[in-house]
């Protein structure tokens, strides 16, 4: 068994700005771990895992290097960066490496998209495939959403007896089928033959249309639009059906959503990672992530959904509810955080107050996903978090509402709904 986690690049992961400027989004943590830490956790939990490729076009950094050699001490499996030359698409980075992925002689391999949070069922999906198709079948994740929210998603119409896929729309127009996928698939090497057909279809079209200097084109392949929609109804691609939790992260909004859901994961399967409430220690209220370099003060009141980075500072009287505090961040006496990313290095005066507005699913439906929202609706800043930049200083006793601030200001009053360049 193998692995794929497609990162991207660095023109996507926009609407994650200004947080994706400091660090590749993948790295962004969220539950106090970079978020592809906890695919590269599912992944290495599954017998039989050889070894773990993530695939994009970042630049290999020195963040990325760092964070590969301590992941593969963490985990014990073989984990490499494979870069592609150009943004190819879901579908054409792993044909591109094809090779690579089968070296070794895989017998299966997992695709996750890096930018999805969830349980990640993998071992599951392995033993549905057992049970429903043949062992040259395919399977992708999918998880029940609202009529209204289907629409953003890719839409599958499945067998209600055998879960084969009959049907697959890429975010329809009109309502299709309440069972959305996840981004998670489960492909033998047969994938590749189906991948490589789009890939012939894109070059011959291609070469009708000689005026065009798009070569590149051929080698773009989304799995979702070109293969997906081909294989529904062929008898060999299934939907496994989760009801664990799963969400985006598209939004630096839905980052907190998801540092919320692998927090309350936590306490079944990592409970030494969540803070406890401890004589002279601060006030915890529900799942708190403190990194161990932090400093807290003992009146300091944190949680719930609260992720404290490495080497903060938090001063006497704070009050943090639902925000991430990215590292090396000092929150001074008595200032109020909530719903709020605090960047790197950034600092917030005294009496200060960080507020933003949570872009929670709907809470009374069950299957509600969270809205990636655009930032502007009629010209004006919608209502969501508060995301202070890198090293961002923010003077005593202001308020600091509804607002982005990009990295390196230092402000000099309140703000409200304002996007600070």
């Amino acid at each position: 068994l193998k692995a794929v986690i497609l990162i991207g690049g660095p023109q996507k992961g926009t609407r994650f700005r200004p947080l994706s400027f400091e660090v590749p989004k993948p790295l962004f943590p969220v539950a106090g771990v970079p978020m592809v830490q906890h695919h590269i956790e599912a992944c290495a939990k599954v017998p039989g895992m050889k070894e773990i490729l993530l695939m994009g076009f970042y630049q290999p950094n020195e963040a990325l290097s760092r964070f590969l050699v301590s992941a593969q001490q963490e985990f014990k499996v073989p984990i490499r960066y494979l870069q592609e030359y150009a943004a190819l698409g879901t579908g054409g980075g792993i044909y591109h490496f094809r090779d690579q992925i089968l070296s070794g002689g895989a017998d299966a391999f997992f695709v996750l998209n890096a930018d999805v949070c969830s349980e990640f069922p993998l071992q599951e999906m392995l033993e549905f495939r057992q049970q429903h198709g043949d062992m040259h079948s395919f399977v992708i994740l999918g998880t029940t959403a609202n009529r209204t929210q289907a629409l953003n998603y890719g839409c599958i119409v499945a067998n209600a007896d055998t879960q084969e896929v009959q049907h697959y729309v890429e975010k329809p127009s009109t309502f299709v089928s309440e069972i959305i996928n996840c981004g998670i698939y489960l492909f033998t090497p047969a994938i590749f033959q189906h991948i490589g057909e789009v890939f012939q279809r894109n070059q011959q079209e291609l070469a009708l249309e000689e005026s065009s200097n798009g070569w590149q084109r051929a080698e773009a392949i989304r799995l979702e639009q070109d293969v997906f929609t081909a294989l529904a109804g062929s008898g060999k691609l299934y939907v496994y059906k989760t009801d664990g939790f799963w969400s985006q992260i598209k939004s630096a909004g839905s980052a907190i959503y998801a540092s919320r859901l692998y927090l309350n994961q936590y306490s079944k399967n990592h409970p030494e990672r969540l803070a406890q409430n401890k004589p002279g220690g601060p006030v915890i209220r529900g799942n708190v992530y403190i990194h161990p370099t932090a400093s807290i003060d003992s009146t300091a009141v944190l949680g719930p959904n609260v992720s404290i980075g490495e080497g903060v500072t938090v001063g006497a009287g704070v009050r943090v509810r639902e925000s991430i505090v990215l590292h090396g961040a000092s929150l001074h006496d008595h200032t109020c955080v909530l719903n709020t990313i605090v960047g790197w290095d950034s600092t917030i005066g005294r009496w200060a107050r960080v507020e933003g507005t949570p872009s929670d699913p709907n809470p009374n439906d069950p299957y509600a996903k969270i809205d990636s929202e655009t930032l502007f609706r009629d010209g004006r800043l919608t209502p969501s978090i508060t995301i202070l930049g890198c090293s961002v200083t923010i003077p005593a006793e202001v308020v600091i509402l509804n607002s982005i601030v990009l990295p390196h200001k230092e402000l000099s009053r309140s703000y409200k709904n304002q996007i600070i360049l």
